[in-house]
């Protein structure tokens, strides 16, 4: 097995989960996200438990910012416990 870029990987995992939050933003901002989140309860069989706010630029921005710097974290986690599996001493777990 191979190492892996511990930052390399906080930045995608960072990307991705910025992405899809600012693609959520997005959806409030057209005034479409209160029908998709009410497909995914309906869709996992759960009534409808939430409604979406309007959308606000600044809460948006704290969103995507705050989620992307979480996945930045978890993803730089995961690739230092990764390449702390692949030393040498882990061959013995």
């Amino acid at each position: 097995m191979r190492t892996i870029s511990a930052p390399n990987l906080g930045f995608a995992l960072g990307g991705l989960v910025g992405f899809l939050h600012f693609a959520w933003a997005l959806l409030v901002m057209a005034q479409v996200a209160q029908p998709v989140i009410d497909f995914v309860f309906w869709a996992h069989f759960i009534g409808p438990a939430f409604r979406v706010e309007a959308f606000n630029p600044v809460t948006a921005a704290v969103l995507v910012v705050f989620t992307s710097a979480v996945g930045f974290v978890v993803g730089y986690a995961l690739g230092l416990g990764w390449n702390w599996l692949q030393r040498p001493h882990a061959e013995n777990l």
